[in-house]
């Protein structure tokens, strides 16, 4: 038998519009969402579906409208019926929220939490992150342990495809490195923060007490966390994982592996763009079915 794989995108899923057609074809929809803008003080539906792409770059924005449309997509759908789950970065609170572990409410403040904790550590401390395309990961590891300042691998997105992230200097001096060991591409992200380093140190505390503060159960079926790619369903586990992934890289092509060799044959994508199925098919080759909620 075939098991069904859900996974959850992260940031750089958004899009104008995102979830408008979800929001119009589904009365329990509109109510999740209508509940989502009380929660979180304004209308985030608004930015959602009129806003601009730089209005949905803004963290505090960009996290819970991902988090939503992921999260209401699969509450909405009588497909949902996971084996497992697993998200990339922030992809991971929409997994465990999808599977049980944290209800609606706790799940979109979590959120909402880390989305305002981050943001001030990008303000104080600021830096960036670059993908590096076709160098081997044992390579972009040395070559970050070997340079001056703060730069980690932060993303394992699938073999060829690794982001490194921390100050401006670190990540450029690395990056020419890179291209010198020969690297195919180094291409900068858009983004205001290192996330995934230890940057973002200082967003920990805030996001601890966040996590202390709600109720966790066992979910419905394991959830793959990015700090170890390991499937987790003790509460506590899942608790300490969450917060060691604010400053942890995400093993996301660990992950998909693992999940491969633990049965799942079908990968399904929960929430906005089709990033993740891509990278998983990258992973996994032919050997897998990919598809979107």
């Amino acid at each position: 038998m075939i098991m069904n794989a859900y996974v959850f995108p992260g940031q750089g899923a958004q899009f104008p519009g995102m979830a408008r057609e979800l929001y119009e074809n589904s009365t329990k929809a509109r109510e999740l969402f209508g509940r989502a803008n009380a929660i979180l003080g304004f209308n985030i539906t608004d930015i959602m579906f009129n806003g601009s792409a730089e209005d949905l770059k803004q963290t505090k924005v960009t996290q819970p409208a991902i988090f939503l449309h992921s999260v209401i997509l699969a509450m909405c759908s009588q497909d949902f019926n996971p084996d497992m789950v697993a998200g990339h970065s922030l992809g991971e609170f929409s997994a465990l929220t999808a599977a049980g572990a944290l209800d609606f409410e706790d799940g979109l403040r979590l959120v909402a939490i880390r989305a305002g904790a981050m943001q001030k550590a990008c303000e104080s401390t600021p830096g960036t992150m670059a993908a590096v395309i076709g160098l081997p990961a044992q390579a972009v590891e040395s070559i970050c342990s070997e340079t001056v300042g703060t730069v980690v691998p932060a993303n394992y997105n699938c073999d060829g495809q690794i982001v490194i992230s921390g100050t401006a200097a670190a990540v450029a001096e690395a990056s020419d490195r890179m291209k010198e060991a020969g690297a195919k591409r180094i291409v900068m992200l858009p983004v205001g923060g290192a996330f995934h380093s230890p940057l973002m140190k200082q967003a920990e505390a805030e996001l601890a007490e966040g996590i202390r503060s709600v109720h966790f159960d066992r979910p419905i079926c394991p959830v793959y966390q990015n700090v170890n790619a390991m499937p987790v369903t003790d509460p506590e586990e899942i608790r300490k994982y969450l917060l060691e992934q604010l400053t942890s890289p995400v093993r996301w092509t660990q992950t998909v592996r693992n999940m491969a060799a633990d049965g799942a044959g079908r990968f399904i994508e929960s929430g906005p763009g089709k990033v993740l199925q891509g990278l998983v098919s990258k992973i996994l080759g032919d050997n897998v079915i990919v598809g979107h909620l």
